[in-house]
């Protein structure tokens, strides 16, 4: 059976003007024609007709970089992103303890930085509300949470564990032991149903496959194993990050865990805004350099291990001085095995933050994939936010350098880190076109291939088509509504505020929605993948 899609506008590169395209139907479905409606129905008399009425149809979203649990446990818990103050957050915590009287309180959000008195709330203030309850709040950026005494008391080694403090937000490993026991004290089936919510939020989203960051000092192997095996219409690609420092040992991992690689979530540094990213300089608002969880031997090792057994191997990194240790360790494996064979592994970097232009081009030499989040920017660039207040103006102003990963031939792939920012791809296009930074931000075009085709090809699908809408590939796509009508497929980029590179220069792909900041952003009316349809 095919389907012909009619009166809309196909955002395709194999024919700009489509109005109509007609996919084929079942599991592994493909792209059969584009064209317009009117030779559309001649050719397939006896497909099923879906009227658009101008709707826009465009290849389905990847996100290159999610935490399906945490996401799901956020998507109907305790969300604490909405918090305007400590007062304000601690009655968001009473009144969901109040609601849901049982159990762990789990909440995830909240960010001080933003706040009239900016201090983060102590185990005393949770206390306050909660009694002898557990509670695990953890902050917006996840590398730092907010405890009671209830949950610290399960966890008495983390007292003597790295990033323990008594009444301020744990970090390190104090907090991923905190974390886990949190995690225990969760269902299996509430951990079932947020997993299941977190990937039903991405079909809504028109994405139809995501990379889950997994490893042991995040949900631990049993929350990866079921994420793995949870039966879903959207794809996961998961990445296991832990470290190795042998060839035949990154294999067993691979084997064992059945992950597409070891990295995502391997933590070289922590999170500027819990203060932990590794910087070469002091923060402007504290007296540390942040934390460096892994020195430049074993990255070198774990890099070297990956490439010879033709595995990808990748890192968290964020900071300058984490940025220098995996470049100077990427760059003593490949002056023993040279630039081909690093490349042909396809390692990738998650969220690289502060990178210079030298490192810049030695990463596009090298073939390293930046998988980056977007969002980061328009939630804490300019010269008022966050990261202004952590490391000043002038430092932050060199943050999340799309363009300049772009132009150095870095092949970019965007991500959300959900639950950190938000799921919404059209979002993620829009900060990486409006970013905060003029001459950082990238094209429309070259935005929406990062979250197509480039997290397509991070996850080392590189047939030429996944991801785009052309004769041949595989009927994914999503199809939505405009908020102004066709009218809205238009964008007005300033050229003060945008880099325009692409990865297609000379391609006629049409407009875009209009991604103005102000202007509301499209609306999922359906997501198809390989021609099945998973929401609308």
């Amino acid at each position: 059976m095919t389907t012909l899609l009619v009166n809309g506008r196909i955002h395709s590169p194999a024919m700009p003007d489509a109005t109509a395209i007609a996919v084929g139907d079942g599991p592994d479905a493909t792209v059969r024609w584009l064209g317009s409606d009117d030779v559309g129905r001649l050719q397939f008399p006896d497909a099923e007709v879906v009227d658009l009425a101008g709707a826009f149809v465009a290849p389905a979203f990847v996100d290159a970089h999610v935490h399906l649990t945490s996401t799901g446990l956020n998507v109907d818990g305790l969300d604490l992103h909405e918090a305007t103050s400590l007062e304000h957050f601690l009655r968001l915590v009473g009144d969901y303890a109040r609601r849901i009287p049982e159990g762990p309180v789990w909440g995830h959000g909240w960010d001080e930085s933003t706040w009239p008195r900016p201090v983060p709330p102590t185990t005393a203030d949770l206390d306050a509300v909660l009694g002898d309850r557990p509670a695990y709040l953890a902050r917006v950026d996840v590398h730092s949470a907010a405890a009671s005494t209830a949950l610290r008391a399960l966890v008495p080694e983390a007292g003597a564990a790295p990033g323990w403090d008594p009444e301020r937000p744990l970090t390190a490993d104090a907090h991923h032991l905190v974390r886990a026991a949190a995690r225990d004290l969760l269902t299996p089936g509430q951990l079932t149903a947020a997993r299941i919510a977190a990937l039903d939020l991405a079909a809504r989203n028109g994405v139809v496959a995501v990379h889950e960051c997994a490893g042991p000092a995040i949900g631990g192997l049993d929350d990866w194993l079921a994420v793995r095996d949870l039966v879903h219409g959207v794809d996961v690609v998961g990445y296991w990050g832990e470290a190795v420092g042998t060839a035949a040992r990154a294999r067993e991992l691979v084997d064992a865990t059945g992950a597409a690689g070891l990295a995502g979530d391997l933590f070289v540094d922590g999170a500027l805004g819990s203060r932990t990213a590794w910087l070469h300089d002091r923060y402007a608002d504290a007296d540390t350099c942040g934390n460096a969880y892994l020195d430049v031997d074993a990255v070198e090792a774990h890099v070297a291990s990956c490439t010879e057994a033709g595995v990808t191997a990748g890192f968290h990194v964020i900071g300058d001085a984490a940025t220098a240790a995996v470049v100077e360790a990427f760059g003593r494996v490949v002056g023993r095995v040279g630039a081909p064979a690093v490349a042909r592994c396809g390692h990738r970097l998650e969220h690289l933050e502060m990178v210079s232009e030298q490192q810049a081009a030695q990463l596009g030499a090298w073939g390293v994939i930046a998988s980056v989040q977007p969002h980061f920017d328009a939630v804490w660039g300019g010269r008022d936010g966050m990261y202004a207040a952590r490391l000043g103006p002038d430092r932050a102003s060199g943050l999340n350098r799309f363009a300049l990963l772009a132009s150095s031939g870095v092949p970019l792939a965007f991500g959300s880190d959900s639950p950190v920012t938000s799921i919404d791809p059209w979002s993620t296009v829009r900060a990486a076109v409006r970013h905060r930074t003029p001459g950082s931000g990238v094209s429309a075009r070259a935005a929406f291939a990062a979250a197509t085709r480039g997290a397509w090809r991070a996850a080392g699908v590189r047939d030429g088509v996944t991801g785009t809408l052309v004769p041949g590939a595989p009927a994914s796509y999503a199809v939505w509504e405009l908020p102004d009508g066709p009218a809205s497929l238009e964008v007005a980029a300033p050229a003060d505020q945008v880099q325009r590179w692409s990865t297609e220069p000379n391609s006629r792909v049409p407009a875009l929605p209009n991604l103005d900041s102000g202007r509301p952003l499209p609306r999922c009316r359906t997501t198809a993948h390989r021609g099945v349809v998973l929401h609308g």
